[in-house]
């Protein structure tokens, strides 16, 4: 099995970009693992600081490294996380890629954030690619009745902010706003993404770019940044919803009380969500 590094590397010299999608649970996990290998492609798992809270990356790890073992192509991330502490139990519990998110602070505070969990990951002794992110998108996935407080226009990433920030930090990745927003809205279109601003960033900084808060975007859009430089794409809460309502409408017009059977429709609904998603990522 490759690196996540190779991979990564591999899908961005190629024009497409790898799938990674937030579990809560062992459940969602299953779903997560078993599309990929139903898509034939690597995926990536991740557990958000929130997330981490319920559902440890200590358990995260081992579940992942069970499934590498039956032959599964899945990578574990520990997305969003906040601080530095936080950063190293992810780290040392063996993830394989973690997203230190400072962008509500300013720029040289994220930098310095950034870069001491640069240097914790080097520390390790192991590959683990560092992800930062630069320009607010939010933060909650979740659905949304407005577009978040401080996601416009004018705070798209700059690319003279992204070249110093990746050059300062020593990222990995870099997960640039080029209007995205984490979470999806109720009753209204998502905002458009800017591909050219993506291109303009890629070629600035030189590292593989990474899209949050895609629920919701267009399949064009999407398509659109991950030619421009994007080699990851991140869906949360579109999985969120599908998972939740398949396993709404089953225990509404059900009266069974074993969990793996009104576990499996939601399980299923959620793993055909991925398969259809990382092979659009794949240009399949």
């Amino acid at each position: 099995m490759k690196s996540l590094r190779e991979a990564v590397e591999e899908f961005r010299t190629a024009g497409k970009a790898l799938g990674h999608f937030n579990f809560s649970d062992s459940n969602q996990l299953k779903a997560i693992a078993e599309a990929g290998r139903e898509a034939n492609l690597p995926i990536i798992a991740g557990l958000s600081s929130g997330e981490q809270d319920y559902f440890s990356p200590v358990e995260g790890r081992a579940l992942v490294d069970a499934y590498i073992r039956e032959g599964f192509n899945i990578y574990l991330n520990a997305d969003h996380t906040y601080d530095l502490e936080k950063a190293k139990k992810a780290i040392d519990a063996g993830v394989d890629s973690i997203v230190i998110d400072g962008a509500k602070l300013p720029l040289p505070e994220n930098i310095a954030l950034t870069k001491s969990v640069v240097a914790y990951a080097r520390a390790s002794g192991r590959d683990i690619l560092v992800e930062g992110e630069l320009g607010y998108i939010g933060t909650s996935s979740k659905l949304h009745d407005d577009i978040p407080e401080g996601v416009m226009l004018e705070n798209l990433t700059s690319v003279e902010d992204a070249k110093k920030f990746v050059s300062e930090a020593g990222v990995d990745c870099l997960a640039p706003a080029i209007g995205n927003i984490h979470g999806m809205l109720k009753s209204a279109k998502e905002p458009r993404l800017h591909p050219d601003r993506v291109g303009e960033i890629a070629s600035a900084v030189g590292v593989p770019l990474v899209l949050h808060g895609a629920s919701g975007n267009t399949e064009e859009d999407i398509g659109a940044c991950i030619k421009a430089g994007v080699a990851i794409v991140h869906i949360n809460t579109e999985l969120r919803v599908a998972y939740r309502d398949a396993l709404k409408d089953t225990l509404q017009n059900s009266d069974e009380t074993t969990p793996y059977k009104f576990l499996a429709p939601a399980e299923q609904k959620m793993k055909e969500f991925l398969v259809q998603k990382i092979r659009l990522f794949s240009g399949q």
